[in-house]
């Protein structure tokens, strides 16, 4: 098969596109570098079967994707997803995931290929509801600092399944939750970065809040199996599926546990919790097992040991 990757430089991205090579497809990884990183795909550039476009997503696909004959299916993963990524990039956030969605449900309608579009658990908000189900509609806050990135998602899960609607596309949604493993970027704001990168250089390790607010880690194989099931398998059409882990950490458990990995001597610290940042995160993936026979199976500490690893080889 001939596959789009948006955002396929990314930290999902480009594990996305390093995957479907592996299972003998052509990729297009398209990426405008915002967030993503030529490092993450330097080791597949050299392959036969993969082109790197780099260009914006958020424009009309005629600009970057005219000498596209062909493709197959359509994985739409560019954005910036990280708290710090889409607050410094706000305006692209919300392009991406609204006018880059539309241009692309578009391509892909005109190519009669399969679309999935990678949402965020971060359309639900601040849940009400806990574990979070993919019935529930969330508490989110269109005004606030983070709502560039969760209504921009909120926009583009509805495009995708007005696409659905009007024209029977095939398309899915997956809503992925919080993430972790090598390739990510140690400056991006998210907590096991920061956790990381501050324990491995003895830094005070910073937990905002008083530590009890929680969130669940799925490692990166993990969701990578997730999506591409997502997007191979006939049911899925015009469904939505949290990917996710079910273990559920609370911030200060998780400071101490990467400091003690770590071995190091930083001192845990306490800063003023930030606006709209969720008390508690953890996905209900009945339906992922029921629909996608999947499950996380990476362990914790084993995804945590590779974590670190990585860190230390860019430190």
């Amino acid at each position: 098969m001939k596959i789009l990757v948006t955002g396929g430089a990314g930290f999902i991205g480009s594990h996305i596109c390093e995957r479907l090579l592996e299972d003998g497809h052509r990729v297009i990884c398209v990426d405008n570098f915002i967030t993503g990183n030529r490092e993450n795909i330097s080791h597949l550039t050299q392959k036969k079967a993969f082109t790197l476009i780099e260009a914006d997503a958020s424009l009309s696909t005629d600009q970057y994707l005219s000498d596209v004959s062909h493709v197959d299916a359509v994985f739409h993963l560019a954005s910036p997803a990280s708290p710090r990524g889409y607050q410094d990039a706000p305006i692209e956030t919300y392009r991406i995931n609204s006018f880059g969605t539309h241009h692309l449900l578009e391509f892909a309608k005109e190519k009669q290929a399969k679309f999935l579009f990678a949402s965020t658990s971060e359309v639900y908000g601040d849940p009400l509801e806990h574990p979070q189900k993919e019935t529930y509609w969330g508490n989110v806050n269109p005004l606030g600092a983070r709502a560039c990135y969760d209504e921009s998602k909120r926009f583009g899960e509805m495009a995708t399944s007005v696409f659905h609607r009007e024209f029977d596309l095939n398309v899915r949604i997956v809503r992925i939750f919080n993430t972790y493993g090598p390739r990510m970027d140690p400056r991006d704001g998210r907590v096991i970065p920061n956790f990381v990168t501050q324990a491995l250089n003895n830094q005070p390790m910073t937990v905002y809040g008083d530590g009890t607010q929680t969130r669940s880690f799925c490692y990166v194989s993990d969701l990578v199996n997730g999506i591409v099931q997502a997007m191979e398998l006939p049911a899925t059409r015009g469904e939505v599926f949290n990917l996710g882990t079910t273990n559920e950490y609370r911030m200060i458990d998780l400071a101490k546990k990467i400091k003690d990995v770590v071995g190091s001597s930083s001192e845990i610290v306490f800063d003023d919790l930030p606006e709209d940042d969720p008390v508690r995160r953890k996905p209900d993936i009945t339906k992922a097992k029921r629909v996608l026979g999947w499950k996380p199976t990476v362990p914790f500490n084993e995804g945590l040991r590779l974590t670190i690893d990585y860190f230390k080889t860019i430190g």
